[in-house]
This record gives structure tokens, C-alpha cells and sequence, in this order.
């Protein structure tokens, strides 16, 4: 969380000094809501939606523009094992089951996102949580019995 503070506290004056521009932070599914991630992850991911809310209401005025993407599960770097242990079991289909699309998405979905809330049209969104999840965060079906080791 302490790089997209970062990001903003020292692009957002250059951005208003050029009349206003667009600042984009990458967020999660698991910071909507419990069950899409690991609590410490998901919390994190949380307080990067809720820092792009509260960064909108401070640069008030200035032009500036500050939203959040939240993917769901893409095929990563971050996601890389996920994705070779399904391919090396041959259960590659069941990834993404749990989204309405029955899919992993791909990263050109998220730059697709980035481009748009990058670009004029999207020039009134502001202190948005873009999610681009195929439809998992419409439910999360998971339940987990409670265990401080996931804390």
C-alpha cells in the first residue's frame, strides 16, 4: 500500500501542474470483499480502494483523476504457480470456475481497463473501483472455517 501512497503523493502535483490528468492503482477482488484472498492481502487490497476514494476527495479540484482496477484471477506472475499446478494436474478448465465467464482472464483485459480510465473517455470517473473479474465478485462462493494461522 505504501507504493500507490507514494505514486500519488508525488505524481498528483506534476499531473495538476499539466490542468489534470489520470492516476490509476492497482487493487483486487479480494479488497471488495472476504474470500477472493489470504486476510492480509485482501486488507491491503482494501486500503488501496479506500486510499483512491480518499486521494479523489483531497486533489478536489485540481483535476486530477484517481481510480483503482481490481482484477480477478489473471494469469501473472504473482499467479504463475496457481496456473502451472492446474496445467500439470490437467485441471487448467477449472480455473476461473468460479466467475460467471468460467474463465481466467488475461492481462490484456486489465491494460484494456488501464487504457480506458487512462484516457479522455473516461474523463468523468473518478475515485472508482473498476473491477474486471469476469463476474467473481458478483458472489464469492467460499466458506472457510475459522484458523488464526490464515490471519
Amino acid at each position: 500500500m505504501i507504493g500507490p501512497f507514494l505514486a500519488i503523493k508525488y505524481a498528483a502535483p506534476q499531473i495538476a501542474k499539466r490542468g489534470g490528468g489520470s492516476i490509476i492503482c492497482t487493487a483486487s477482488v479480494a479488497g471488495l470483499r472476504a474470500g477472493a484472498g489470504g486476510a492480509a492481502y485482501s486488507a491491503s487490497k482494501a486500503g488501496v480502494i479506500n486510499l483512491v476514494q480518499s486521494a479523489t476527495q483531497q486533489l478536489y479540484g485540481s483535476g486530477v483523476r484517481v481510480n483503482a482496477i481490481c482484477p480477478g484471477l489473471i494469469e501473472t506472475g504473482m499467479t504463475k504457480g496457481i496456473y502451472d499446478m492446474a496445467r500439470a494436474s490437467g485441471q487448467e478448465e477449472r480455473l476461473g470456475e468460479l466467475n460467471p465467464l468460467n474463465r481466467g482472464g488475461e492481462p490484456s483485459e486489465i491494460a484494456q481497463a488501464a487504457l480506458f480510465l487512462a484516457s479522455d473517455e473516461a474523463s468523468y470517473v473518478n475515485g472508482a473501483a473498476l473491477v474486471v473479474d469476469g463476474g467473481l465478485s458478483t458472489s464469492h462462493p467460499t466458506a472457510r472455517r475459522f484458523d488464526l494461522r490464515m490471519l
